[in-house]
């Protein structure tokens, strides 16, 4: 009954955890990477054909987005997740292997033009998506299945993204029970569409997020409707455009939302008609995933108007931009209006397109409605820059740069303690993740002090023994060091070396078979090695 952290630790990106009980191997998320990483990850502790399943508590692509990588290495368990989830990763994680492939083709593109040419491989393919998203197995929230003999998991909603859980397990080994609760990330209050998130009851283990676990939230509740109002109003009566670079799933159906209300009640005086685009293939078929799990998802207040038959998400002029050639049309048409195209940091996608054509414009207005990392493009923008380059060409920035602040799908340090306080009694242990080094240092110090918890926030590689309320290794920070690409294993093999794995891990599965089965399984294995033994 052991427990080792992968991913996310002292992090906020590439969330997995490994838990090996009742003589399974199982993960918790697991997530890719963005942005800059401080931390080395240690590798998962068996091989990925050894894993029997993934339990995943919402798609982002930080606890998901890997998935399809550990099906090319030779997984082949099941991936179990919330029913709205398996609607948003059949198409986050194709968009990610697209992604992959696309980047690949580029790089070697631009290899070719040195003299060190090597081609680059995608770490996984469109195939490989389409075979993990075949292994999914969704399940209902608040309902307590049998994962295995001995294992039973719940998901509980937890109001981050439409699908988004927190995972309950119990595990009985050996006569001895335990249950471990794992946060996932959890939500602000008082969302558009979501519920809030809901609470559990008990637990001998925790590990939760700690994303915002430092900041914050302002007290008042802000009135987006009013604030985009105002925006849409100064930008429209000046002939612009205003466009929203906008993330594909959660945020742009949340600036529906605000949109529906406006054009609901007429707030945008003069300019009634103002017509909304969805510019973004992956924003589109995720509007449609949100329609169709209203009643496992939405609020109070979204039921409300789904009950009157009002589409809390859809309304007269909304326009839904799915070919390159409808994204293209946008810029020909000179009435003013709101694109929201991904993606919400401008690194990527159409919506620099739109830039492109927007922002020499000072009756346009950039606004932001998601939080900018550094080093991108959209933090650029925020922080006051004059030109940018977009498609290799210079362009003036002119139009008003604004941002709709408050808008988060995180918890705040208040909410995330407001969710551990209402376990009716105090976990064994908490183990704090997914948020930046210092935050997870300076929340689990907050934990202890001020709250009395047992509080930890391990390192990639710390094991955990859940039976004896243990820390059997823990493991030190390793830095990022800087690859050297002349020593780099190339994609394809690696590829073939999770294949070698795969396969011992498939002998392995095989002890006990039938002689004539092993014997003409050897006969195969040795007719393949003499065909490639060079």
């Amino acid at each position: 009954m052991k427990l080792t952290f992968v991913g996310a630790t002292h992090e906020v990106t590439g969330s997995c955890h490994y838990i090996h009980a009742c003589g399974k191997n199982i993960l918790i998320d697991c997530g890719m990477e963005q942005g800059i990483n401080v931390y080395e990850n240690c590798e998962i502790p068996v091989e990925e054909a050894l894993i029997d399943y993934v339990l995943l508590t919402h798609a982002h692509v930080d606890h998901s987005g890997f998935l399809p990588l550990i099906y090319a290495r030779g997984f082949r368990g099941q991936v179990i997740m919330t029913e709205a989830s398996a609607d948003l990763c059949s198409i986050m994680l194709r968009d990610c292997a697209h992604i992959q492939m696309q980047e690949a083709e580029w790089k070697s593109r631009k290899a070719k033009r040195s003299s060190k040419y090597a081609g680059v491989e995608p770490l996984f393919t469109m195939e490989d998506a389409d075979g993990i998203i075949k292994r999914i197995v969704p399940h209902d929230y608040n309902t307590k299945f049998e994962l295995c003999n001995g294992i039973e998991v719940r998901f509980t909603d937890i109001g981050h993204l439409l699908g988004s859980a927190s995972i309950e397990i119990w595990i009985t080994e050996n006569g001895a029970s335990r249950k471990i609760v794992f946060s996932g990330d959890i939500g602000n209050k008082n969302q558009p569409l979501l519920r809030d998130p809901q609470f559990t009851k008990d637990a001998d283990y925790v590990v939760m997020e700690s994303t915002y676990g430092t900041r914050i939230h302002s007290k008042e509740r802000v009135d987006y409707v009013k604030e985009l109002t105002e925006v849409l109003q100064q930008t429209f009566d000046m002939g612009g455009n205003v466009i929203i670079p906008s993330f594909a799933v959660g945020r742009t159906q949340e600036m529906l939302y605000f949109l529906r209300k406006i054009k609901t009640d007429g707030l945008v005086k003069g300019h009634e008609n103002f017509e909304v685009y969805v510019d973004s293939p992956l924003a589109v078929e995720a509007t449609g995933i949100f329609q169709k799990n209203i009643y496992s998802c939405y609020d109070d207040e979204a039921m409300e108007l789904v009950k009157k038959g009002i589409n809390p998400i859809a309304f007269p002029g909304l326009k839904l931009s799915i070919t390159s050639e409808e994204s293209k049309a946008i810029n020909f048409d000179d009435a003013p209006k709101v694109i929201l195209s991904a993606s919400g940091m401008c690194e990527a996608g159409r919506i620099r397109h739109h830039l492109k054509h927007n922002l020499w414009r000072s009756e346009s207005t950039i606004l932001f409605v998601g939080y900018q990392a550094v080093g991108t493009l959209g933090r650029a923008l925020v922080d006051g820059v004059d030109e940018v380059k977009l498609f290799g060409e210079p362009v003036e920035v002119r139009a008003q740069i604004k941002v709709l602040a408050g808008i988060s799908g995180h918890a705040d340090k208040n909410g995330l303690i407001e969710w551990l306080n209402a376990f009716e009694k105090k976990p064994k242990r908490v183990f704090v993740v997914h948020g930046e080094d210092s935050t997870c240092n300076l929340f689990t110090d907050c934990l202890e002090k001020e709250y009395g918890y047992n509080a930890y926030a391990p390192f990639s590689g710390t094991r955990f023994n859940m039976l004896t309320n243990e820390i059997e290794y823990e493991a030190a920070p390793v830095p990022v060091k800087k690859k050297e690409t002349s020593k780099r294993v190339t994609e394809v093999f690696a590829r073939l070396l999770a294949a070698g794995n795969r396969l011992l891990a498939v002998i392995a599965k095989n002890e006990g078979g039938a002689n004539k089965d092993l014997a003409k399984f050897a006969d195969q294995i040795n007719s393949l090695c003499d065909k490639w033994d060079r």
